[in-house]
């Protein structure tokens, strides 16, 4: 690369392209990817969460399948770059919204990421609450020192504090640190895992009753109404890492590598394990007279306190494992771009995990609607119109092709105007506009006749939407001005 000192600040070795003789990851390490990051507990809480708003087992099950097969599409198409030029997202992205406009994609996938940090560390740190509190029952009656409003018991906000600090003791050692960890939680979860299946189907006396529960829904009316915010939702869940998958693959050894593994390692292993927990959630309604979606609350109906406590261990090492693996390697990626010559990979994990903290991530999934109608689908609708505008720029308008040194450089091609893409930005806001009647009427700002009801509805579809509008308007402003 020519001209350093209108690239230095643009550069870091986190940032910088991956050399080929380092690009070793075949289609086994992209498949093992996915299972490792698929057997995790909001993975079982996705599918439950559909038998808790209505659907029956196969319908759950075909929600997210569908979901994931559609996500693949996108996480395929921008993982391309990555493979080719061994570059990473928010580089890529400069490509698309200028070297300094690159910084908001960035910033709002690592802010989501950030979130996705809080909710696994509230996981963690609740299971280790489930465990301790068998054993110092004074846990239960700590006094409450929580505005009511943040709907946060005493006792498990210890607990989250303290696998909060572990998380971050983990990211002072580095991401070598967690080897062994993901080693261990690619043998415990699914052993785990299959210890639940086999309990549901020994209570219930076989799979019969279980897959007998019948759809809450009294017509396809109903059933639609809740069917495609949840496949959104479904997508929205790994929204963030069809943006920044470049992260991952700019370590392939071929484009053969991160497509096939990606295929082979997406969907069977989010369906298998949603699979998992579609069925014991329709269980607990068997069993226990009321279906239970947590599979942390679950655990702790169990009567052996040892079984209790190896469980929520199982739990809180492998949230911890999946949690630094899937939540902090990217954002710390994303905030080292905005300053790469001060910000590395360290100082991002700490940046991220400040701001999992202030989220408040035991309110995102306190019930399914919230995790599903608020969380899920309102960050799909700022992520989808980004996938949209990187992958028109990528395939449509570059043709594959890119100046990898300018992508460093201010002065380069990617410069734009004072390193902004005008272009890019306003299909961006006119990719996010449709779903924002329907976010206001979702979190209660505004109410539901405050706008034409279809229009309220396109937030159910906000990912597809945002994705198309703002792939559409980059597209045509963008022709337009070549003729």
């Amino acid at each position: 690369m020519q001209g350093k000192s209108n690239q230095s600040i643009l550069i870091s070795q986190d940032l910088a392209p991956v050399v080929s003789e380092k690009r070793t990851w075949g289609i086994w390490n992209y498949t093992a990817l996915w299972i490792s990051m698929s057997l995790c507990i909001p993975t079982y809480m996705l599918a439950s969460s559909l038998i808790e708003g209505g659907m029956n087992w196969w319908q759950a099950v075909l929600t997210v399948f569908l979901g994931n097969v559609i996500v693949l599409i996108p996480m395929i198409l921008n993982g391309h770059a990555g493979a080719k030029y061994g570059i990473p997202f928010p580089v890529l992205a400069r490509a698309s919204f200028g070297v300094l406009g690159a910084n908001i994609p960035a910033l709002l996938r690592a802010i989501v990421a950030c979130g996705w940090f809080g909710i696994q560390t509230w996981i963690g740190g609740f299971a280790l609450y489930q465990m301790l509190r068998l054993w110092i029952p004074s846990l239960d009656s700590l006094p409450s020192v929580f505005p009511a409003s943040w709907m946060l018991e005493t006792g498990p906000a210890i607990t989250f504090v303290i696998f909060w600090l572990l998380n971050m003791f983990v990211v002072h050692k580095g991401v070598e640190s967690i080897r062994k960890l993901l080693v261990f939680k690619a043998f415990v979860l699914p052993v785990a895992a299959l210890a639940l299946l086999y309990w549901a189907i020994k209570d219930v006396h076989g799979l019969g009753p279980i897959l007998s529960q019948p759809s809450k829904f009294n017509s396809s009316s109903e059933f639609f109404a809740f069917f495609f915010p949840a496949l959104t939702g479904m997508v929205g869940f790994w929204a963030t890492l069809s943006l920044n998958i470049p992260d991952f693959t700019r370590y392939a050894k071929s484009q053969r590598a991160q497509v096939i593994g990606q295929a082979i390692g997406l969907a069977p292993s989010m369906t298998l394990f949603a699979f998992i927990g579609v069925i014991v959630t329709s269980a607990t309604a068997i069993i226990f007279g009321k279906v239970i979606w947590n599979p942390i609350d679950l655990a702790s109906n169990f009567e052996n306190k040892w079984m209790i406590s190896i469980a929520m261990i199982a739990i809180s090492l492998s949230t911890l494992a999946t949690n630094i693996a899937a939540n902090i390697v990217s954002p710390a990626n994303d905030f080292s771009n905005l300053s790469p010559s001060k910000i590395d990979f360290k100082k991002g994990g700490y940046i991220t995990g400040i701001i999992g903290l202030l989220i408040f991530p035991w309110k995102l999934i306190a019930d399914p609607s919230g995790y599903i109608f608020t969380w899920l689908i309102a960050y799909s609708s700022l992520l989808g119109p980004i996938g949209g505008i990187m992958i028109v720029d990528y395939f449509f308008i570059r043709k594959k092709q890119l100046v990898v040194d300018d992508l460093y450089r201010h002065d380069g091609i990617y410069q734009y105007n004072s390193g902004f893409n005008s272009v890019a930005i306003v299909a961006f806001v006119i990719g996010v506009l449709p779903s924002v009647p329907g976010f206001l009427t979702a979190i209660h700002v505004l109410q539901n006749d405050s706008f034409p009801e279809w229009l309220i509805h396109l937030y159910n579809y906000s990912w597809f939407v945002g994705f198309a509008v703002a792939a559409i308007v980059y597209g045509a402003f963008l022709n337009k001005n070549k003729k």
